[in-house]
């Protein structure tokens, strides 16, 4: 269970996914709920966190624990976290080159945020009811944005999800995406 007094000083590190980082949020919490900068420029690039110029801001809102949403690699690089709630994200890097097909995983909660580059595929799974997952961009989305697709519970990919694929609630077309081994990559 996420407790805000765990959370209070901003950090930012990459993972072993190359431009991939993780966030660590300041929140500031009393007996009426909690606060935090969800994102912050000039504090987060001072840190590494490379420069991003936001366009749009997404919010996906999930009723049900289990709700699995992916894994999708888009033509822009994104900002995650999560407004309330948590998830267990998971990634694949989709790009051509050394890193290609390495995994990495974390739990998001308010306190915790992820930048993913461009080319590197993005999923979550829902760890409670109620949940609205949030993501800034910085493209436009567009009808022909050119994506990849590798399924989420492709074996080679080998995700620790915390709820089974048979537990899980997903879409037909996330269900259908290919294992790693058949993915075309655009990136």
């Amino acid at each position: 269970m996420f407790d805000p007094n765990d959370y209070n000083e901003l950090a930012v590190s990459e993972t072993p996914i190359p431009g991939f980082f993780v966030v660590k949020l300041p929140v500031h919490g009393d007996n009426r709920g909690w606060f935090k900068e969800n994102y912050q420029k000039e504090k987060m690039e001072a840190l590494g966190l490379p420069a991003f110029d936001i366009v749009q801001n997404n919010f996906s809102y999930n009723v049900e624990k289990g709700v699995t949403r992916g894994l999708h690699a888009e033509p822009w690089e994104k900002f995650i976290s999560v407004a309330n709630g948590s998830v267990f994200g998971a990634w694949v890097d989709l790009r051509k080159g050394d890193s290609y097909g390495k995994t990495f995983s974390i739990e998001i909660n308010p306190g915790t945020a992820v930048f993913v580059p461009r080319g590197v595929a993005n999923g979550y799974q829902t760890l409670e009811e109620n949940v609205t997952y949030t993501y800034l961009v910085n493209a436009h989305w567009s009808p022909d944005a050119k994506y990849t697709f590798v399924n989420a519970f492709d074996p080679e990919v080998d995700i620790a999800w915390p709820i089974p694929k048979d537990q899980a609630i997903t879409s037909e077309k996330d269900d259908n995406h290919p294992p790693l081994s058949q993915v075309e990559s655009e990136f």
